[in-house]
């Protein structure tokens, strides 16, 4: 079993944790990773964009002039793609460009991105995180002390005392433990996990 340092929010060492080997000490698949961000990323795409075709712009139902004799062009319809006002050729449609995986491939992907930060030393354990009161700056001071620059900070509680404060630090994201996902643990360098979070993810995930 791999055995990190548990550090207080000073930075200083005040013990040792032991981290299954089933989530955080797995081979890691560079595939199913790369499957699992590629699909978080398709899914957030909203696919919303439409033009109207020829057949969905309102008017143009009469032909605009006699077919011959008049010295213009032939015509049928006021909403051809070449006047204005007409129709678009090849028009936009909504578009769904989500992407499935499987739920063990999920775990995988996620187990394996847990390993590697583990492996590089960015996996950070607190004894615990909590402030009287929404306060950004002693928020900063802990990500000092830890020397952690930009960071996930996942929480077994949705303290909303240390949401507010770190809401104001572009560099950081808080997550729960039922929301930490493949791509955010790779965007922010450092995984900042609190004691109580790691025993919760080692019982949902193991």
């Amino acid at each position: 079993m791999a055995e990190v340092s548990v550090l207080n929010m000073e930075g200083s060492e005040v013990g040792k944790m032991k981290l299954n080997d089933a989530i955080f000490g797995v081979e890691i698949n560079e595939h199913l990773v790369h499957q699992a961000v590629v699909a978080q990323l398709a899914n957030n795409r909203q696919g919303t964009q439409k033009a109207k075709t020829r057949s969905e712009v309102r008017g143009g139902g009469r032909k605009p002039w006699r077919q011959k004799g008049t010295g213009h062009a032939r015509q049928g319809s006021i909403r051809a793609p070449q006047w204005t006002g007409g129709g678009v050729v090849f028009a936009p449609t909504p578009r769904d460009y989500s992407k499935k995986m499987n739920k063990k491939e999920k775990r995988i992907a996620l187990k394996s991105v847990l390993t590697s930060r583990v492996e590089e030393g960015k996996f950070i354990v607190l004894d615990e995180l909590k402030f009287d009161a929404p306060k950004t700056k002693e928020f900063a001071q802990v990500l000092k002390n830890l020397e952690a620059d930009k960071a996930l900070v996942v929480l077994n509680d949705n303290d909303t005392n240390v949401v507010k404060s770190a809401a104001n630090i572009p560099t950081v994201k808080t997550a729960s433990t039922q929301t930490i996902n493949v791509y955010d643990i790779l965007k922010y360098d450092t995984v900042i996990v609190t004691q109580d979070a790691v025993k919760t993810i080692e019982e949902v995930y193991a």
